[in-house]
């Protein structure tokens, strides 16, 4: 999947970042919060902060802890809620952390190239 949209809207609470399939017709929205809607739609734009923000701090402290953040993964949905992990690499072993879609996607953009971003097959089928 890539990101093809980010929606950022004055009027409401209602922030969302589209993932489309690459090389597919697939597409499905994902509310977020206001927050990461403008981290990610700030990084699309390149317009980078004078200082570390959460999404760089975390990519530094994966960085300077060994780890190599390889692919983030939406794992699930329960209860109209997406779940997804990061995988990062350490030496031989790849860790599986937990969080919310829109933070691992946001990091995943705080990478050049992106990190890859993959949806399992029964969340693509349920929001399809």
């Amino acid at each position: 999947m890539e990101l093809s949209r980010v929606i950022v809207s004055e009027i409401n609470d209602q922030q969302a970042i589209y993932l489309k399939e690459v090389d597919g017709l697939r597409t499905f929205p994902i509310l977020i919060g206001e927050f990461e809607a403008n981290i990610i739609n700030r990084r699309l734009l390149e317009e980078a902060p004078f200082r570390p923000l959460t999404h760089d701090l975390l990519r530094l402290v994966i960085s300077s802890l060994g780890g190599t953040p390889e692919e983030v993964v939406i794992t699930e949905m329960k209860d109209h809620t997406y779940y997804a992990v990061l995988k990062i690499r350490n030496n031989d072993q790849v860790l599986e952390v937990d969080c919310r879609p829109s933070d691992a996607v946001a990091l995943s953009i705080h990478y050049n190239p992106p990190l890859p971003i993959f949806v399992a097959e029964e969340v693509l089928s349920e929001v399809s």
